[in-house]
Protein backbone atom coordinates (compact mmCIF):
# COMPACT_ATOMS: atom_id res chain seq x y z
CA UNK A 1 0.00 0.00 0.00
CA UNK A 2 1.56 3.61 -1.19
CA UNK A 3 1.85 6.09 1.68
CA UNK A 4 -0.62 8.25 -0.31
CA UNK A 5 -4.67 8.58 0.11
CA UNK A 6 -5.96 5.57 -1.21
CA UNK A 7 -9.04 7.23 -2.55
CA UNK A 8 -8.85 8.75 -6.45
CA UNK A 9 -7.90 12.25 -6.86
CA UNK A 10 -10.52 14.71 -7.66
CA UNK A 11 -10.92 15.82 -11.61
CA UNK A 12 -10.43 19.20 -12.30
CA UNK A 13 -13.38 21.23 -12.09
CA UNK A 14 -15.76 22.14 -15.30
CA UNK A 15 -15.37 18.81 -16.86
CA UNK A 16 -18.52 16.57 -17.45
CA UNK A 17 -19.16 13.86 -15.02
CA UNK A 18 -18.59 11.03 -17.75
CA UNK A 19 -15.02 12.84 -18.66
CA UNK A 20 -14.46 13.10 -14.64
CA UNK A 21 -14.90 9.29 -14.20
CA UNK A 22 -13.10 8.37 -17.49
CA UNK A 23 -10.05 10.48 -15.73
CA UNK A 24 -10.61 9.08 -12.12
CA UNK A 25 -10.68 5.87 -13.88
CA UNK A 26 -7.28 6.38 -15.86
CA UNK A 27 -5.54 7.88 -12.67
CA UNK A 28 -6.17 4.87 -10.94
CA UNK A 29 -4.55 2.65 -13.41
CA UNK A 30 -1.25 4.71 -12.34
CA UNK A 31 -2.17 4.48 -8.65
CA UNK A 32 -2.09 0.98 -8.43
CA UNK A 33 1.15 0.45 -10.00
CA UNK A 34 2.10 2.73 -7.61
CA UNK A 35 5.46 1.05 -5.58
CA UNK A 36 4.35 0.88 -1.79
CA UNK A 37 7.93 2.84 -0.66
CA UNK A 38 10.12 5.02 -2.73
CA UNK A 39 12.79 2.70 -1.13
CA UNK A 40 11.37 0.05 -3.07
CA UNK A 41 12.66 1.52 -6.46
CA UNK A 42 16.11 -0.36 -6.60
CA UNK A 43 16.36 -0.31 -10.63
CA UNK A 44 20.60 0.34 -11.89
CA UNK A 45 22.24 3.99 -11.57
CA UNK A 46 24.51 3.48 -14.69
CA UNK A 47 24.90 1.70 -17.73
CA UNK A 48 22.62 0.74 -20.53
CA UNK A 49 19.18 -0.58 -19.53
CA UNK A 50 16.99 -2.58 -22.45
CA UNK A 51 13.19 -2.66 -21.62
CA UNK A 52 10.81 -5.44 -22.39
CA UNK A 53 8.57 -4.61 -25.40
CA UNK A 54 5.18 -4.63 -23.39
CA UNK A 55 7.20 -1.43 -21.64
CA UNK A 56 8.99 0.07 -24.93
CA UNK A 57 6.22 -0.59 -27.46
CA UNK A 58 6.57 1.86 -29.72
CA UNK A 59 9.90 3.27 -29.80
CA UNK A 60 13.46 2.80 -28.11
CA UNK A 61 14.05 -0.14 -26.07
CA UNK A 62 17.87 0.21 -25.03
CA UNK A 63 18.45 3.19 -22.90
CA UNK A 64 21.95 4.51 -21.76
CA UNK A 65 22.14 6.39 -18.51
CA UNK A 66 25.32 8.08 -18.79
CA UNK A 67 23.13 10.08 -21.27
CA UNK A 68 20.89 11.85 -19.59
CA UNK A 69 18.18 12.54 -22.69
CA UNK A 70 17.86 8.91 -22.35
CA UNK A 71 17.90 8.44 -18.76
CA UNK A 72 14.93 11.28 -18.95
CA UNK A 73 13.06 9.31 -21.85
CA UNK A 74 13.61 5.81 -19.92
CA UNK A 75 12.09 7.29 -16.87
CA UNK A 76 9.43 8.93 -18.96
CA UNK A 77 8.70 5.67 -20.34
CA UNK A 78 8.27 3.37 -17.57
CA UNK A 79 6.38 5.15 -15.61
CA UNK A 80 3.50 5.58 -18.24
CA UNK A 81 3.76 2.05 -19.76
CA UNK A 82 5.76 -0.32 -16.73
CA UNK A 83 3.49 -2.41 -14.52
CA UNK A 84 3.93 -3.10 -10.97
CA UNK A 85 7.13 -5.39 -11.47
CA UNK A 86 8.88 -2.88 -13.73
CA UNK A 87 8.95 0.35 -11.51
CA UNK A 88 11.11 -1.00 -9.02
CA UNK A 89 13.42 -2.54 -11.64
CA UNK A 90 14.05 -0.40 -13.66
CA UNK A 91 13.85 3.07 -11.90
CA UNK A 92 16.07 4.02 -8.79
CA UNK A 93 15.10 6.49 -6.06
CA UNK A 94 17.95 8.54 -5.77
CA UNK A 95 17.55 8.85 -9.64
CA UNK A 96 13.91 9.85 -10.13
CA UNK A 97 14.49 12.33 -7.25
CA UNK A 98 16.93 13.77 -8.90
CA UNK A 99 15.25 13.83 -12.56
CA UNK A 100 11.84 14.93 -10.74
CA UNK A 101 11.73 18.55 -10.68
CA UNK A 102 12.31 18.34 -14.74
CA UNK A 103 10.46 14.89 -15.54
CA UNK A 104 7.38 16.09 -13.86
CA UNK A 105 7.04 18.55 -16.92
CA UNK A 106 7.42 15.83 -19.16
CA UNK A 107 5.04 13.20 -17.83
CA UNK A 108 1.56 13.26 -18.33
CA UNK A 109 -0.72 15.67 -15.68
CA UNK A 110 -2.35 11.90 -14.42
CA UNK A 111 0.66 10.02 -13.99
CA UNK A 112 2.60 13.09 -12.04
CA UNK A 113 -0.54 14.14 -9.93
CA UNK A 114 -0.48 10.30 -9.07
CA UNK A 115 3.45 10.15 -8.24
CA UNK A 116 3.38 13.97 -6.18
CA UNK A 117 0.25 12.73 -4.13
CA UNK A 118 1.86 9.52 -3.00
CA UNK A 119 5.16 10.58 -2.20
CA UNK A 120 4.96 13.98 -0.67
CA UNK A 121 9.11 14.21 -1.07
CA UNK A 122 8.35 14.35 -5.01
CA UNK A 123 6.04 17.44 -4.88
CA UNK A 124 8.29 19.04 -2.48
CA UNK A 125 11.07 19.08 -5.02
CA UNK A 126 9.27 20.89 -7.47
CA UNK A 127 10.62 24.25 -8.78
CA UNK A 128 10.00 27.17 -6.80
CA UNK A 129 10.98 30.81 -7.38
CA UNK A 130 13.46 30.78 -4.97
CA UNK A 131 15.26 28.16 -7.73
CA UNK A 132 14.85 29.96 -10.66
CA UNK A 133 19.00 31.40 -11.92
CA UNK A 134 19.27 35.10 -10.95
CA UNK A 135 18.98 37.53 -14.00
CA UNK A 136 21.70 38.69 -15.43
CA UNK A 137 23.45 42.22 -14.02
CA UNK A 138 22.33 44.70 -16.69
CA UNK A 139 24.57 46.15 -18.69
CA UNK A 140 26.02 50.10 -17.36
CA UNK A 141 24.78 52.88 -19.12
CA UNK A 142 26.26 55.43 -21.75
Amino acid sequence: MSSGPQHPAPAPSGLSEAVAEDLALYREKFRRRLPKSLDELRGPTHGVVDLPLHVAWSGMTSYDLGKPRQRMGLYRTVLHDGLDDDLPRYLNQALLLELWPVLRTLVGRSVRAVWEDAFPQLASRTPTASMTPPSPPSAPGP
